[in-house]
């Protein structure tokens, strides 16, 4: 029983204690601002302990640490390439108004100096068709360029000026590459934001999109770095300040009811854009198969709206006379359904098909002509 009275009065004592504690931290707080929990020594190893749950100091700091460490190499990246990024400037051919008068015309895009003697990656759409080049430095020189080779498939060109250069971006690996790494964009959107910078994610590897030249452009990367108009052309680097891709489109979505997409930007890998980039500055060109013959392609569609044999493939609107398809046997009106047995339809375009052989190549093509099914050999010319 006494023992049972003095657990009470210790229990008493405790909560008389707890109850002061208390009102002294929200006292405290009141003053303060804040209502701190106040731990006396006075309490005895008997005392319970009361455990509030905190966030560690060190959870705290290490995520400070990891937000500056991203930072700092984000930072350090962009002082690495920014001095060799520059703004493309194409000055198209004039034309005339429906008066008379003419009309100047310019576009704009990005490009990435890749050596000291003064060669610039960038895309084929940013030069096609210019009368007149120029790039414009980070420092704002302007200096003429000229045009050295294209591959439209692909599209990347190479341009070249002289003059002393403010920078060299070097190429890194975009096969280590992993989705969720880190990327930063650098271009001159509209032509008129020089050397912005922006960061995101690889978002996925091996990305395929069609163009409008019935080539499916395949291993792309795809990031959601901010990427607009003016940006094609200019490199996405990693966080070493090497190039991992050439920026080459961006995915809206449109049409009617169609609905809109943001930060679906591609880029060419680098290990494609400095084999081509290589290519194009030793030869000035690419060597592509060429098989001497104009075609339309044939879809399920196409084939349902003219009752055509096969729903994939080709058909074959000229030949070029003397070419490799007039030599190989082709005709005009075959459609080609296959290359060496690959059959050509909306994974498999006939272009992507043709571009993995060599000039000097013989292929066999499956054909259909008269609704007899037929294969003729072709040795594949230069383009």
């Amino acid at each position: 029983m006494d023992s049972l009275e003095n657990l009470s009065e210790n229990t008493k004592g405790r909560s008389t204690r707890y109850l002061i504690y208390l009102l002294i931290a929200i006292l405290g707080g009141v003053i303060g601002g804040s209502i701190v929990l106040l731990l006396s020594s006075s309490l005895t190893s008997d005392d319970p302990v009361v455990q509030v749950p905190t966030e560690p100091a060190s959870i705290i700091a290490s995520a400070q640490e990891i937000s500056l460490d991203i930072n700092t190499a984000v930072t350090d990246a962009v002082d690495r390439v920014a001095p060799a990024v520059v703004t493309v400037i194409n000055h198209l051919p004039p034309k005339r108004s429906f008066f008379g008068n003419v009309i100047e015309q310019s576009g704009s895009g990005s490009g990435a100096i890749i050596s000291e003697d003064g060669y610039i990656v960038t895309n084929y759409h940013v030069v096609q068709e210019a009368e007149r080049l120029e790039v414009v430095f980070a420092d704002g020189t302007i200096l003429p360029a000229e045009l050295v080779g294209v591959d439209p498939y692909g599209d990347l060109a190479i341009i070249h000026t002289n003059g002393e250069m403010p920078g060299i971006a070097n190429w890194g690996n975009s096969d280590a590459l992993k989705p969720g790494e880190t990327v930063i964009a650098i271009g001159s959107p509209l032509g008129a934001f020089m050397n912005t910078v922006t960061v995101g994610v690889v978002s996925a590897t091996g990305r395929s999109i069609e163009t409008d030249r019935n080539y499916k452009l395949e291993g792309l990367i795809q990031t959601d770095a901010a990427i607009n108009q003016g940006n094609s052309g200019g490199p996405l680097v990693n966080l070493a300040g090497e190039i991992v891709g050439i920026n080459t489109l961006i995915v809206r979505g449109g049409g009617s009811g169609a609905a809109v997409a943001e930060g679906l930007g591609f880029a060419v890998p680098s290990n494609v854009s400095r084999a081509v980039a290589e290519s194009l500055i030793l030869e000035g060109s690419i060597a592509r198969p060429y098989l001497g013959a104009n075609w339309g392609v044939i879809t399920p569609d196409v084939a349902s709206r003219f009752d055509l044999p096969v729903e994939n493939g080709i058909y074959l609107t000229e030949i070029v006379p003397g070419g490799p398809a007039e030599l190989g046997g082709l005709q005009m009106g075959d459609i080609l359904i296959a290359i060496n047995g690959t059959f050509i339809d909306s994974d498999n375009p006939f272009i992507n098909q043709l571009f993995t052989y060599s000039p000097g190549e013989q292929v066999t093509f499956t054909l259909v002509r008269n609704g007899d099914e037929l294969r003729e050999e072709v040795e594949l010319g230069e383009m």
